[in-house]
């Protein structure tokens, strides 16, 4: 399958679903292992495939879980640079639990892998407390205050990088 991900001339879409795991007062973030910045678990969305098959997919690709999708909590317009060219993404942020909490380590860090544009690569996963969210760079940089209004509802927002 293909992702929906378009490189044009000018600019780079991507449609893209994430998973907010949450255990303990943890949430599940991941990063590549070269960089600063993390992220809440996700990926790309294939043609043909739902929300909810996506994030089964990704977390099973990805860190060999079997999650439950639950309830849809951020609709994000979201703008950052990709290479060189502007990216415009669509990402729809999900509640997830584990079907099974022996497939992953419950605390600290583990590896796992990633995979984008036919390119293979390790990526850490890393627990980290809700209130420490705020000290964090995390993207996208408003998730600290998103996770203040977890159970007030669907939130929408829109966030451009460097703004």
């Amino acid at each position: 399958m293909s992702d929906i991900l378009f490189h044009r001339e000018d600019f780079v879409f991507s449609y893209r679903v994430a998973g907010i795991l949450l255990r303990d007062n943890k949430i599940l973030l991941q990063k590549p292992t070269d960089e600063t910045g993390y992220a809440v678990p996700g990926g790309h969305v294939e043609f043909g495939e739902t929300n909810a098959q996506t994030l089964e997919r990704e977390f099973k690709e990805e860190i060999g879980a079997d999650i439950t999708v639950g309830e849809l909590k951020w609709v994000a317009e979201i703008f950052f640079p990709w290479g060189e060219k502007p990216c415009h993404q669509i990402c729809l942020y999900y509640d997830v639990v584990l079907k099974n909490e022996a497939q992953i380590p419950l605390d600290g860090v583990f590896a796992g892998d990633e995979r984008i544009e036919g390119r293979k690569f390790k990526i850490e996963f890393h627990w980290k407390p809700v209130d420490s969210l705020g000290q964090l760079e995390v993207y996208p940089t408003n998730i600290s205050d998103l996770m203040k209004r977890y159970y007030e509802g669907v939130q929408h927002f829109v966030y451009r990088e460097g703004e």
